[in-house]
Formats: C-alpha cells, structure tokens, sequence
C-alpha cells in the first residue's frame, strides 16, 4: 500500500467557499485557461496553447497519490472527500438562496429548497462517478447547483412560481442530453467565442441580483430599508473582509477568503439583531423528499429560456471533463475520452432533470474540484461516492438548510457581488483567448448589445406577446440567442 502524506489532505481544509464560477484564486484562474485552451483546440483548432506547469499527461498520472481507478482506504477517502465537500458547499447552497430572496419564500420553503439542493447534489455526483450505463463521465467529477440558471429560473418563478420552475427545469434538461448525442455537431456551433460570452453575461446580469441585497433585497424595497446604512455596512464589511484575506500571502487563507468574509458578516448581523431565529419552529426532524412536491407545471416560454442556456452549460460540461481528464492523467483524445465526455454531458441533463424532480435546481460540474485533484493528489472517482453520501446525509437535516437559510441579505450579497464579478472576468478569460477577428467583434458587439438591453431597459419589451417577453426578459437568454445566431450567420471574408 502506498505512503499516504496526511499534510496533503490538512493543509486545504479552509476552502470553504469556492464558488462554482469563483475564478477569484489562483489556481481558479488556471483551470480557466486549461479549459479555454482545451475547448479551443478541439473545436475550433485554434493556436491556443495551455503549458501544464506539472509537466506532462504520464508526468501528471504519476504524481497522483490516488489515480483514477484506485481504491484508497477508508480514512483516506475520507479525507479526501472532507476537502471536496468543504470546497463545494457554499456553492450549491447559494443560487437557492439567491432565488428563494428574490422570489421572497418563507424560511421554511427556503430551508427545504437549500436541503433538496444538497440532496440532489450528492445523487448527481454519484452518478456522475459511477457511470450508469451511457451516463456519467466516471471521472471525479462533483455536481452541484448551478449559477448560471439563477436569472432564467427568477424570471420563471415570477410568472408561475415553483412549480413553472421545476416544469422548465425539467423539460429543459432534454436540450443537454440531446447535445450529449451530437457532441460533434454542436461542438461547431457553440464555439469558445460564444461561451465566454454567455459566461460574461451571467456574470454581468447576476451582478443586479448581487446589489440588490447589498441594499437589503426586495424585503427592503417593501419596508423602506433598502439601501440603508446597515445594510451598506454590513455588505462593505464582508466584502472588505473578504479582499483583506484574498491579499494574504498564505494561500489557504487566500482560497478561504469568502468563507471567512460571510462568517465575519454572520456574526456582526446577530449582534446587530439581524438574525430572527424566531422564525424557526424547529430544527429536528428529517427532511424526507418528495417529488413534485410544489407540482410541476410546463410553460414553453420558460422551457426555451432554460433551454438556451442547458445548451451553454453543455460546452461548459465538456471543457470541465476536458480539464478533470487531463488533471487526472486520463486521455484528452480519443475513443475513451469522447465516451466519456458524451457520458459527462448526458449526466448534466439527466442530473438536472431528477434535481428538478426532487424540488431543486439544474446542476453541472463544479470547475474547482479540479484544482483540489491538483492540491491533494487523489483522482479516484471512489472518493466521489464519500462526497455524495456526506452531501445526501447534509441534505436529510432540515438544521442545515435552516441555518443558512438565516443569512441576511446584505451578508450574502457582499460575498456574492464579487462571486458574480469574478464570473464576469472569466468570461472575459475565455474571450481573451480566441483569435479576435472582425467577425469576433461583430458577434460581440450585437450579443452583449441584446444581452444588456434587456438588462438595463426590462420596458423595451412590454408591448411583445408573453412568450417573446418571458423568453427574452433574461438578458442571457437574449445575448445567448444573439451570439449563436450572429456567430453561425455571419461571414466575413478576409481580403486577398
């Protein structure tokens, strides 16, 4: 049996709260441009080199403690495990809380919908590793709750309320796995150029959501708060906490930064009052899920917001195989990575498809766990099974869902607004790292032109049929639509 250095597991428990688009780390910001690069080479073949610090694919195989395939011991699954679900869990329980703000649910809908997220969460990264015939990638690959769906789900919520949500979610999911079927097909259409677009808009569009409970959210709006100094204050504390601990030169206080800023925030809104722990009848029990428990109703105008946005996260799914094959010293071409690319697809859609059967949100692959392969030096998709049963576990006490349920607004938006800036900026990496050509900027400037409008100007719109409204309202939706379209319309031919 193999020397199993227990320092490698320690040293990152602080990371708490990497984000599912928190490209703010440094290794975040290296794990963007491998995956750029890799969607860049194998869809559009462009001159976009990665240059792997570790060495080679063989090099990289045998610097892994665990590979892929390995069986490690109890305890050290464990640890391993413990490192990825500290790494994830403020992740996926966000956009949840996010939409149950904006949509303003009572704590205990609110609390039930964090716990389903959890839940879902650990079915999703069991089959993800697994591999259920066709579906799954059988590589470490944790899934958790998307951001990117969050602005698309809002506006539903607003038309329909839950159950219109859940009906989009998971008619919607058929987008990704039929993607997952004609990966080669659609590879060619949603290119490099048109993702980080796409990612660029999430980020910018959700920044909105992020102010808005800067100010205290929509609570405040009705109660004449918003806005307020203490609302302000506590917002500027947790982000400046935030920035304090990302400047710090040691690196596991740096990656823990958010973490860090919202427990500073939590802290200073109890002594402040602003915690109303009266609100909870009970912190016992067992949350027992229940399929369609807030009924699921099909609109087809939310069906094809989701949808637009299921076929991003599709391209998105495969750079993150991409990324976690090559971290992993699997093989990034080939028969055996095509399978499992496809599988990693379809596992997305058929995941988001069930999370929306159990009461939750889409979900995807989470980029950062790829990073932690990198700090702990364990590939094994067996540690994934740990990961799925801790997330369950955490999703069956309804104490969990509750607690977090309880942020006030300012605490969450302080950390959110640069979560959601630092989704703008990878956006923008990806972008960075195409060949700008004249074509490039048109499909630029008529996607982010559309997307923003609708953004910055909802009214334009008022005068349309619902449909056109409920479908363009998300200015992902819109800048989406623009950019495929602009993108596979437009030719330019270069002089001779």
């Amino acid at each position: 049996m193999r020397s199993f250095p227990l320092g490698h597991f320690l040293a990152p428990v602080l990371l708490l709260c990497m984000g599912n688009y928190n490209f703010m780390f440094e290794h975040e910001h290296q794990e963007t441009t491998k995956v750029a690069a890799a969607i860049a080479k194998e869809v559009n073949k462009v001159d976009v080199s990665y240059h792997e610090p570790n060495g080679t694919q063989d090099e990289m195989k045998t610097e892994l403690i665990y590979g892929l395939n390995d069986r490690p011991p109890v305890k050290d699954a464990i640890f391993a495990a413990v490192q990825h679900l500290l790494a994830i869990f403020v992740a996926i329980i966000t956009p949840p809380l996010i939409i149950a703000g904006a949509l303003n649910f009572d704590i205990e809908t609110t609390s039930f919908l964090v716990s389903m997220s959890l839940f879902a969460s650990g079915i999703s990264t069991f089959i993800q590793c697994r591999r259920l015939g066709p579906i799954g990638c059988g590589l470490l690959c944790i899934q958790g709750t998307s951001f990117s769906f969050i602005a698309p789900i809002i506006a539903a919520g607003a038309t329909g309320g839950l159950s219109m949500i859940f009906g989009a979610v998971v008619a919607g999911s058929f987008v990704e796995m039929g993607v997952s079927r004609v990966l080669r097909f659609t590879r060619k259409i949603i290119t490099p150029l048109v993702s980080g677009i796409v990612v660029t808009l999430i980020g910018l569009s959700l920044i909105k959501v992020g102010i808005t409970a800067c100010g205290g959210g929509f609570a405040a709006m009705g109660n004449g708060t918003f806005g307020s100094m203490e609302n302000l204050g506590l917002a500027a504390l947790v982000i400046v906490s935030i920035l304090f601990f990302n400047r710090s030169s040691n690196r596991y206080l740096r990656m823990s930064s958010i973490v860090i800023g919202l427990l500073i925030g939590y802290v200073v809104a109890v002594i402040l009052g602003r915690v109303d722990f009266s609100q909870v009848q009970s912190y016992g029990g067992f949350n027992i899920p229940m399929p369609f428990k807030y009924g699921i109703e099909f609109d087809l105008s939310s069906i094809i917001a989701l949808g637009i946005v299921y076929l991003i996260t599709a391209i998105e799914a495969y750079g993150d195989v991409t990324a976690n094959s090559l971290i992993s010293g699997e093989p990034v071409q080939g028969p055996t990575f095509l399978k499992r690319a496809s599988g990693g697809i379809l596992a997305d859609g058929f995941n988001s498809m069930v999370a929306g059967l159990l009461n939750s949100f889409p979900n995807s692959i989470f980029a950062q766990n790829n990073g932690m392969i990198q700090l702990t030096g364990v590939a094994s998709r067996y540690v994934g099974y740990y990961i799925a049963a801790f997330l369950i576990v955490l999703g069956v006490f309804p104490a969990v869902g509750i607690i977090f349920s309880l942020i006030p607004d300012p605490v969450l938006g302080g950390a959110t607004l640069l979560m959601f800036g630092t989704v703008a900026a990878s956006g923008v990496r990806i972008i960075a790292s195409q060949h700008i050509d004249r074509k490039a900027v048109l499909v630029m400037a008529i996607s982010f032109s559309f997307g923003l409008s609708v953004e910055l100007v909802p009214d334009i719109l008022s005068q349309c049929p619902d449909m056109i409204k409920n479908i363009f309202s998300s200015g992902i939706t819109t800048g989406g639509v623009a950019a495929i379209l602009s993108n596979i319309l437009i030719q330019i031919k270069d002089p001779a």
